[in-house]
């Protein structure tokens, strides 16, 4: 019996199209879906966690079956603790791999009853990442086509002292 709870794991700093994309397709084929925020200690980022979460909820609020989490541990242990034996990675492009690849051969090591699927994003957002929508943000230029309108004002928010 296939099981219908999968995580999507990630930084979402900030949510893109791009994630949605892979969100909006997985929740079609899962009848829970998961939305893990990991909170990495080395990685010092533009939201908080609880302004990703917030970003993300407005995001998807048009998707009943999908929640957003925090997580600060081994990404396998969350899997366990919510009962889902799946992962969903969305990849960009063949530089995604290599890093994916590693990052999924290590969580099968460490639980392998938890299973990593691959979804290729959209050609229209394949060029989209979070590093790249807030350098562009920064210089006021319109995001509106990579974001929803809550990360969009998020980040004219964010950056506006840049520019006083």
């Amino acid at each position: 019996m296939a099981n219908t709870k999968a995580v999507i794991p990630g930084s979402f700093d900030p949510i893109t199209y791009g994630h949605i994309d892979i969100i909006e397709r997985s929740a079609e084929r899962f009848e829970e879906l998961h939305i893990c925020v990991l909170r990495n200690s080395n990685k010092k980022g533009t939201f908080t966690s609880e302004e990703r979460i917030a970003l993300i909820e407005a995001s998807v609020s048009h998707l009943d079956n999908v929640y957003v989490h925090s997580y600060g541990g081994l990404l396998v242990d969350f899997c366990d603790a919510i009962g889902a034996t799946t992962i969903i990675r969305g990849l960009r492009a063949v530089s995604d791999f290599e890093y994916e690849l590693r990052l999924t051969s290590m969580n099968r090591k460490l639980n392998p009853k938890v299973e990593t699927l691959y979804m290729m994003t959209s050609t229209d957002y394949s060029f989209i990442s979070s590093s790249v929508v807030k350098e562009v943000a920064q210089y006021d230029a319109n995001i509106s086509e990579f974001v929803p309108k809550p990360v969009e004002e998020a980040l004219i928010k964010k950056f506006q002292h840049h520019h006083n």
